[in-house]
């Protein structure tokens, strides 16, 4: 077996044995042209979806639909994404991650100005599907590459793809605000797939050209039919248990998206504007925990930042939902952005790492059921409890991302 296949990501808590510390040394410049292409596919792909949901009231009075309506074209993104992306864990394997990333991105920046142009509750199902397929895939494609590119590095660079996602998300958005009163959904959308293409094609060029490393060995592959047999079972068991990570971490991030403005408006009596700058320091505290979260993983290991970032978010959220004063219920949602922050990104890199594209797959997807599930489970439990109740379910969820990576180390 070549010897770049024994590499493992380092971890302190799991001390690389001594023919791990014999790999030669990781490359001299750890911001390479790929790794730089991959972080601006990453912003690009959540500068587009902040984009498209900004102008979703807009849409809405365009097509005259009601909430019901709405919410059932809205499930069109879900449905699109989910039937996508384990054919696109299959792609990835067969003509490699890069190219359908590239792809994938090219799809999205296609599909998002087409919204503006339908006038029926129907036609909008039809394109968010599209819009959906391409979210998706390249959530799918771009995260199996920066798996690759993390075994390359040989370091913990996940969370840094994903402030870039968080970044270009709020960029997005700001933008779009600002721009609401000055143009209108299909000149802005138009503008944002047209950026989204730019972007692709820049980067896409550089992403191709880059040298890509030989991909790494991973748990469910082997050179032996007897091993490969004896390990597939082992390494499905270790991606479930990170998909189920994702899982509760995205439904967490699903039930702040939605209920959390409701949340300090109506229980903790915060005005709209505090409210939102309550949403507003969430994100950016992830965004914060994201950007850091590769010296993080270095000093700490991985799995002790997932450990601590999820009993962090557990408390945080405890304290957002439960506290008496906005003062207290804001500074609770920024320990919920700090904690929340790398869980997410490194349950997919190790699912990848042990799975490789279909283990990023099959962990995105749960991931993704995730933040489906969050919100109606929380506006079901708020109308039989009460909202504050209702929210404290994202801290037990946060507490089971927490010790999920244990459970999948001692594996």
């Amino acid at each position: 077996m070549p010897l770049r296949n024994k590499i493992r990501v380092h971890d302190p808590v799991n001390r690389p044995s001594s023919q791990s510390r014999s790999t030669p040394a990781a490359p001299d410049n750890p911001w390479s042209a790929a790794r730089l292409a991959l972080t601006a596919f990453f912003a690009v792909d959540g500068f587009l979806f902040a984009a498209w949901v900004v102008r979703i009231p807009d849409v809405r009075s365009q097509v005259n639909a009601s909430h019901s309506g709405l919410g059932l074209a809205l499930l069109c993104v879900s449905a699109g994404a989910v039937a996508t992306m384990p054919l696109v864990g299959r792609l990835c394997l067969r003509y490699g991650s890069r190219p359908v990333t590239v792809a994938s991105l090219a799809l999205l920046s296609l599909a998002v100005p087409l919204p503006a142009h339908t006038h029926s509750v129907a036609a909008l199902g039809g394109v968010l599907l599209l819009f959906g397929a391409g979210y998706g895939g390249a959530n799918v494609a771009m995260n199996s590459a920066a798996v690759d590119l993390v075994a390359e590095l040989r370091r913990p660079v996940m969370p840094s793809f994903h402030a870039g996602y968080s970044l270009g998300g709020l960029l997005g958005a700001g933008l779009g605000g600002l721009l609401a009163g000055a143009l209108s959904a299909s000149w802005a959308l138009a503008l944002g797939g047209l950026l989204g293409a730019a972007v692709t094609a820049v980067a896409g060029t550089v992403l191709l050209r880059s040298p890509e490393a030989a991909p790494v060995a991973r748990a469910g592959t082997g050179s032996g039919g007897g091993a490969k047999a004896s390990r597939l079972p082992h390494a499905r068991l270790l991606v479930l248990l990170l998909g189920l990570t994702a899982f509760c971490t995205a439904y967490g991030e699903g039930a702040i998206a939605d209920w959390t403005t409701l949340h300090l408006t109506d229980d903790v009596h915060a005005s709209a504007g505090t409210a939102a700058a309550g949403y507003a320091a969430y994100a950016f505290a992830m965004t914060g925990g994201r950007l850091g979260g590769t010296w993080l993983s270095i000093r700490l290991g991985q799995t002790r930042v997932m450990l601590l970032g999820g009993l962090t978010a557990a408390a945080g959220m405890l304290l957002a939902a439960l506290a008496p004063s906005v003062p207290l219920a804001l500074a609770g949602l920024v320990l919920v952005g700090l904690g929340l922050a790398n869980i997410f990104p490194l349950a997919i890199a190790r699912a990848g790492a042990t799975g490789g594209p279909q283990g990023v797959a099959l962990a995105s997807t749960l991931g993704y059921g995730g933040m489906l599930i969050g919100p109606p489970v929380i506006g079901f439990l708020a109308d039989a409890a009460g909202l504050p109740l209702a929210l404290t379910t994202v801290a037990v969820a946060a507490t089971v991302a927490a010790f999920l990576p244990l459970a999948a180390r001692s594996r």
